[in-house]
């Protein structure tokens, strides 16, 4: 198991930019695939991007490519998700998610608290 927490988020308009992070500790880091999800209001939990334990490969939703970047710092045990020309239908909670398998599996045992994403139109 490893622990999560999330922050950087808020209230952004619409074109505007943040950047959430996730500090984990428990399990290597280095080991960890690691992801970001989100949910927003009425709909169901889906994946937004993920990141293997070396930083490459990386994989996006389609609705996200080319507007958000994952990256992570193995030395500070930190996932970040920079978000970029964000719209009104990015507003979600963004969960932050820690898994032992494969980026490509979309399979994660571990989840933090979220933070909430607001994107005001």
């Amino acid at each position: 198991q490893v622990q999560l927490v999330e922050s950087g988020g808020g209230l952004v308009q619409a074109g505007g930019s943040l950047r959430l992070s996730c500090a984990a500790s428990g399990r290597t880091f280095s080991s960890n695939t690691m992801g970001w999800f989100r949910q927003a209001p009425g709909k169901e939990r889906e994946f937004v991007a993920g990141i293997s334990g070396s930083g490459v490969p990386r994989t996006y939703a389609d609705s996200v490519q080319g507007r958000f970047t994952i990256s992570r710092d193995n030395a500070k045990n930190t996932v970040y998700l920079q978000m970029n020309s964000l719209k009104p239908e990015d507003t979600a909670v963004y969960y932050c998610a820690a898994s032992g398998s494969s980026v490509f599996s979309r399979k994660y045992d571990s989840w933090g608290q979220g933070t909430q994403v607001t994107v005001s139109s």
